[in-house]
């Protein structure tokens, strides 16, 4: 299974990324406010880049199962960026930032694979992202603190429903990226860039 090959060897920066003081302090509510808001206002940024990607991929599925896992999976982006704007509201966030290095690293790749590469390329640049969040939520949520002011974050991405989509992308990762020279690269290079997205967030977030 490609996708499971990919994930196990690529362990040291999924642990990274759980590890890293940001991600920790999102589960004991140690997170200052503001590297949370420099946060969600860049992931806001990055998941327009993402749906974009989905449909570009729906656009070039060869199949029609494919066609409709797409579709199923850009709806759960849109259901996403809800959240983002529950949290808006609650964290006086502006969702329409500039982009930062990080985030501009990440969009111009995930972009740039959408548009020129075929249908298993884009899921390799694609399913780190999923997979790490599922992981991290069900992570986080065994040691979240009822206290947390981030407990919303961290159930979203704990639940069932996020781990049926993360899986969903994974068995397209298996079925169409055989044989294609740069899924292996795509797949490391995302998780590369989905520690830097944290690692930003939290040395140019604010206050320590």
């Amino acid at each position: 299974m490609i996708a499971q090959m990919l994930w196990q060897s690529n362990e040291t920066t999924a642990l990274a990324c759980l590890n890293h003081p940001f991600v920790q302090g999102l589960a004991d509510g140690s997170l200052p406010p503001q590297r949370f808001a420099r946060y969600m206002e860049q992931d806001a940024y990055f998941l327009d880049a993402f749906a974009r990607a989905y449909a570009m991929a729906l656009a070039k599925s060869p199949d029609r199962d494919g066609f409709f896992a797409f579709k199923n999976l850009l709806d759960g982006v849109l259901d996403e960026l809800e959240l983002h704007e529950q949290l808006a509201a609650r964290h006086n966030l502006n969702l329409e930032p500039e982009p930062s290095p990080a985030t501009t690293a990440y969009t111009d790749f995930l972009l740039r694979v959408a548009a020129m590469a075929p249908v298993g390329e884009i899921v390799a640049a694609m399913t780190p992202c999923m997979r790490l969040y599922a992981y991290l939520g069900q992570e986080l949520s065994q040691r979240l603190s009822k206290t947390s002011p981030y407990r919303d974050w961290v159930m979203t991405y704990s639940s069932p429903e996020f781990e049926g989509l993360a899986t969903r992308l994974e068995d397209l990762l298996d079925r169409y990226g055989k044989g294609l020279d740069k899924v292996a690269s795509h797949y490391i290079r995302a998780m590369e860039l989905e520690y830097a997205f944290f690692d930003e967030a939290w040395n140019t977030g604010g206050e320590q």
